[in-house]
């Protein structure tokens, strides 16, 4: 079967800030370090970052406030035009398209949340998600069902009369989703959409979001600074530091196996049984012969932990979605994981 193209994907790509940058980049020395190009007056905002991103893919970019990740998704729509290398979105050259283009890719593919809601006061909440949709042009009666229609699947029906300054924290932030919704993209850039909100609110919220994105199936690049919500959220996480991704991977190969020291700090407190899942620690068949029920490889090592110390069976049958046998955990390895080893 042949593999589908990636949505996003972006091949050595810088975002330098400083007096013509391209020109500065076209010269520079290769392995020049973030701070030797400091040094030479510019700041590596993106430092030849090369990626994918899968059709229906939750990648998660995360690093401390700097690091680049918000820079990288504002090159991803070309919010910011990129020094060196090459993104492609659905295809097409972003930095060869012109003005009119760029703006309909905007319009019709791309949407994005920010950690700031930037709600309209005077308007409601109906007229603020339709908003986007009458700078389409959509006639008033499609563009109200459209938001109703948002309205209802982020849970705000009842309130579509309210102003924002009657609503809560999380409500405005549902809000803001609802908004960039109704537009239906393809795409989805949420910056830090839930870091202003408090602890309680911001889980809710993160379940909010797994609803809908299993609804949804969206391609989605969302940005955080918290690890626990990476972990929570992604398929896949991108981390990091000075303009450049110091790894990119599953959340359970990032906490089993991380590429650096830097990322080895984020997973060091990690309670790795907490997210490690069992097709993570499965082995191939490889031949090897296994009875009983099989377990569930989407289950956490945590989620097993009953299992895995009353099961007297040295290896287990992992099976995927379907029921299929895919793998077998060794169960020793797995309550080494869970209970620390001997």
């Amino acid at each position: 079967m042949p593999q589908t193209p990636p949505v996003i994907s972006a091949k050595n790509v810088w975002k330098l800030f400083g007096p013509a940058p391209e020109k500065y980049l076209a010269g520079m020395q290769p392995g020049r370090t973030f701070e030797k190009i400091r040094a030479d007056g510019y700041i590596a905002g993106v430092k030849d970052v090369s990626i994918e991103v899968a059709r229906g893919e939750m990648l998660v970019i995360m690093g401390l406030s700097g690091s680049g990740k918000s820079t990288l998704v504002r090159c991803f729509s070309r919010l910011h035009d990129i020094s060196g290398g090459q993104i492609m979105v659905d295809g097409q050259d972003i930095m060869a398209l012109n003005e009119r283009d760029l703006i309909e890719l905007r319009r019709n593919k791309m949407g994005m949340v920010f950690q700031s809601f930037g709600l309209l006061p005077h308007r409601t909440v109906l007229d603020n998600v339709a908003f986007p949709l009458e700078m389409r042009g959509q006639d008033r009666h499609t563009r109200r069902d459209r938001a109703m229609e948002v309205i209802r699947l982020v849970g705000l029906e009842g309130r579509e009369d309210y102003f924002p300054r009657e609503l809560s924290g999380g409500q405005q932030q549902r809000v803001g989703i609802a908004r960039s919704l109704a537009i239906e993209p393809d795409i989805w850039f949420l910056d830090e959409p839930f870091s202003a909100l408090d602890p309680l609110i911001r889980r809710e919220m993160q379940d909010e979001f797994l609803r809908l994105q299993a609804m949804l199936g969206k391609t989605i690049v969302f940005i955080t600074h918290d690890f626990d919500e990476a972990l929570r959220l992604a398929d896949r996480i991108a981390i990091m530091k000075d303009g450049a991704v110091e790894q990119c991977d599953t959340p359970d190969r990032i906490v089993m196996n991380p590429a650096t020291e830097y990322v080895a700090k984020f997973t060091k407190e990690i309670d790795k049984a907490r997210v490690v899942r069992a097709r993570g620690l499965a082995a191939p068949l490889n031949g090897t012969a296994v009875e009983g029920q099989a377990i569930d490889g989407s289950a956490t090592i945590h989620d097993l932990a009953r299992l895995l110390v009353n099961d007297a069976r040295v290896a287990l049958p992992i099976a995927d979605d379907q029921g299929a046998i895919t793998g077998v955990l060794n169960r020793q390895k797995a309550l080494d994981l869970l209970l620390g080893e001997a």
